[in-house]
C-alpha cells in the first residue's frame, strides 16, 4: 500500500501519485486521490468528487454515509486502508459471503451494475481519501476539480450516451 504524503503545495495524495489521462494514479496505474485545502476549504479532484457522489448514489444504505458502516455493513473508509485495489474490484463486482458467529453478512454482486461499475475507480479512490485523507462530510461542486475531458468520455463510452 502506498503511504499517505503532503506534497509541496500542501495537498495529500500517495506516494508516487501523478496526474496522468485526466486522473491520479500511482507508478502501477493503481487510480488514487488528491485532496487540498484552499481558502479553508476541502478541494478534491474529479474522481473522489464523483466517487463520492456515486457512493451516496449506490452504497451509503448500507455502509452508512462516509463509507463509516452500519449494524450490518463493514466501514470501508477503514477496510480500504488495508485493502488493495483488486480485492476491492473483485468484492463489487462478485460479491461476497462472510460468516461471523453464525451470522450471514452478503455482499451483493454489482459486476451488471453500469452506475457502479462505470466508476468503480472512482468509488475506490473516494473510499481510499475517507481513510486517508478527506474528513467525513459533504463535498459541494465547489468542493472539486472540474471534470476532465478524459472523464467525459470515459463515462460517454461505458454508459452509452
Amino acid at each position: 500500500m502506498a503511504k499517505e504524503v503532503k506534497t509541496p503545495d500542501g495537498c495529500i495524495t500517495q506516494e508516487g501519485a501523478e496526474f496522468k489521462d485526466g486522473k491520479w494514479v500511482l507508478p502501477d496505474g493503481t487510480p488514487t486521490f488528491r485532496v487540498c485545502k484552499k481558502d479553508n476549504n476541502i478541494v478534491v479532484d474529479w474522481a473522489t468528487y464523483n466517487g463520492y457522489r456515486r457512493y451516496h448514489g449506490e452504497c451509503h444504505v448500507c455502509h452508512g454515509p462516509n463509507g463509516l458502516g452500519s449494524t450490518y455493513a463493514p466501514a470501508l473508509a477503514e477496510s480500504l486502508k488495508n485493502m488493495d485495489y483488486g480485492t476491492f474490484l473483485g468484492v463489487v463486482a462478485s460479491g461476497r459471503v462472510r460468516d461471523a458467529a453464525g451470522t450471514k453478512f452478503v455482499m451483493p454482486a454489482f459486476g451488471d451494475n453500469k452506475n457502479v461499475m462505470c466508476f468503480i475507480n472512482d468509488l475506490y479512490v473516494y473510499l481510499k481519501a475517507r481513510g486517508d485523507a478527506l474528513p467525513a462530510g459533504q463535498l459541494g461542486g465547489r468542493n472539486r476539480d472540474e471534470k476532465p475531458e478524459e472523464a467525459k468520455a470515459e463515462e460517454k463510452a461505458c454508459l452509452g450516451s
